[in-house]
């Protein structure tokens, strides 16, 4: 059986977080800022732009997301943090509709996004992912932890790029509940830790 291990995306993992993204979807254009940036911004962007802002992201500190190795290959990647910096998240009309948090609230993070190389799908590194962006979140703090995953249950297929948001059932199983249901397919899940410290 494969060992899957995680740890925070600091400069020293640069490549790692590279692989990870580049590994099979959308990652490799998008370099996980979409969170971050509103559609004009996203628009005025070049994949060599975005790039040098997730590695100056990730040098900045704190770590932005968590990279998950399988046999100490790196296999995929999680954007997690306070919700207030990744901008679009206040433009969401998911978020908009289902959330029950102020939108301004730094002690409420956000898990935004999941990439995992094609070869390493299957193999449970997406929970692995989680259940550290779970760890990562309460260690540094936050009072909640927000998702907006895709209810793969709520459709026939599911294309392996809107993944990228996790699985519903994934979140459920780790303790997450249900916040709302703003559309068919997609839900807000929540996962309380109490006051933030």
């Amino acid at each position: 059986m494969a060992e899957i291990t995680t740890t925070a995306a600091t400069g020293a993992q640069w490549d790692d977080v590279q692989s990870a993204l580049t590994g099979g979807g959308d990652g490799r254009d998008c370099q996980c800022v979409w969170p971050l940036l509103t559609n004009a911004q996203w628009e005025a962007t070049s994949v060599p732009d975005r790039e040098r802002m997730l590695h100056d992201e990730i040098d900045a500190g704190p770590a932005p997301g968590l990279v998950a190795y399988v046999d100490g290959e790196a296999a995929g990647w999680v954007r997690v943090g306070p919700r207030p910096p990744q901008r679009r998240l206040a433009r969401s009309r998911i978020v908009k509709a289902g959330s029950e948090e102020p939108l301004d609230d730094a002690s409420v993070w956000a898990i935004t996004c999941f990439s995992i190389r094609s070869e390493h799908r299957g193999k449970g590194v997406m929970r692995a992912l989680l259940d550290a962006a779970i760890e990562y979140a309460r260690e540094s703090g936050a009072r909640v932890l927000e998702a907006y995953p895709i209810d793969t249950d709520a459709q026939e297929k599911t294309r392996s790029n809107d993944l990228y948001v996790g699985k519903l059932s994934t979140f459920t199983s780790a303790g997450f509940e249900v916040v709302a249901h703003p559309t068919p397919t997609r839900a807000v899940v929540a996962l309380a830790f109490g006051p933030a410290a």
